[in-house]
């Protein structure tokens, strides 16, 4: 005898609502007693972010979803472009955990504003924003993005990751630095000082230096490279700052096109 069918439903909500979103869709395969607890809106609302309303409202563009489970998969399975399009927004499907992208416009790129001999700004066909950044030639390479830690989920690890892609014929992208630092507490000084190593190119010669980043091909076709991580434990803590740098070796640099910098869970 399958004793959870003998339990009202709301019992039942209520046990799963303290599970995670993954446990509570594993469940339903388990035991036939918590199929329609699983559908319902009790649930799902509490696996959702607390300030998901204020997101939603948020949308460039609203889609209409029909329960609270729906709205869920509908944010991890096809993120939402926020705030008139600055922002990227989705879920972390087995945590439920918030997800951000800032695009490359909301993005600190030295020398990218008014110089278009050095970057330009150009659309994308695989991109989300309506544009992207791409280095045409610089020497001094220096890329910043800043999230308020009360914007994510809290008691979480989040890793920095920047978003891009290289253009035929890129040059001098072989060796940068990358840091996370909490803006409040730590300089600028601080920060360089204990950058780690990264490399936006992939080549075999450069799997024989140690400790050193290297890119990963993300399932959008974009690539993406570990820039450094942190702790929002009550979210509480001020911005966060996560930047990629080459200010050291001053060669030409180019090819790097740059959709955005996420934030997302460990």
């Amino acid at each position: 005898m399958e004793y959870f069918r003998l339990l009202p439903e709301g019992c039942i909500s209520d046990i799963l609502s303290f599970t995670s979103p993954k446990d509570a869709v594993i469940s339903s395969t388990i035991s036939k007693g918590f199929n329609s607890a699983v559908e319902s809106d009790v649930i799902w609302e509490k696996f959702l972010p607390e300030d998901y309303q204020d997101i939603v409202s948020r949308y460039v563009s609203m889609r209409v979803c029909s329960s609270k489970k729906e709205l869920y998969f509908s944010l991890c399975d096809s993120p939402v472009l926020i705030d008139g399009g600055k922002l990227r927004f989705s879920l972390d499907k087995k945590t439920g955990k918030k997800c951000f992208m800032i695009s490359a416009r909301e993005l600190a790129i030295i020398w990218a504003v008014d110089t278009p001999w050095y970057w330009e700004w150009i659309s994308h066909p695989d991109s989300r924003f309506s544009e992207v950044a791409h280095l045409k030639a610089v020497s001094w390479l220096d890329i910043r993005g800043t999230i308020g830690t009360q914007m994510l989920s809290k008691g979480t690890k989040y890793v920095a990751y920047l978003v891009f892609k290289l253009a035929e014929g890129h040059e001098g992208l072989e060796i940068a630095n990358a840091v996370v630092r909490f803006v409040n507490r730590v300089s600028d000084k601080e920060a360089e000082e204990r950058a780690s190593v990264v490399t936006l190119v992939e080549k075999k010669v450069w799997r024989r230096k140690r400790n050193m980043k290297r890119p990963q091909k993300r399932v959008d076709g974009w690539m993406e490279i570990e820039l450094g991580s942190f702790s929002n434990d009550t979210g509480d803590d001020g911005d966060v700052e996560a930047r990629l740098m080459e200010i050291k070796r001053l060669h030409g640099k180019g090819g790097l096109i740059v959709q955005g910098m996420e934030f997302r869970p460990e």
